[in-house]
């Protein structure tokens, strides 16, 4: 069965958390990723990061780490 709450998609803005998401896919989480890029990429300081819960790594985040 897969996990709903596998794929965890969080927004952060000045390093306090503002939206939290969470997928079984992978494709759709990502996709997810692009979308709120899009939407919420402009609020200052914002972050998203997007974290594979069952592997424990991280599987995008922006901007990009430098």
């Amino acid at each position: 069965m897969d996990d709903p709450e596998r794929f965890h998609l969080t927004l952060t803005a000045v390093g306090r958390p503002v939206a939290h998401g969470w997928w079984s896919d992978e494709t759709i989480a990502r996709g997810r990723f692009v979308s709120w890029v899009g939407k919420y990429g402009a609020i200052p300081g914002s972050r998203l990061t997007l974290v594979d819960e069952a592997e424990a790594r991280t599987l995008a985040v922006w901007p990009d780490q430098e």
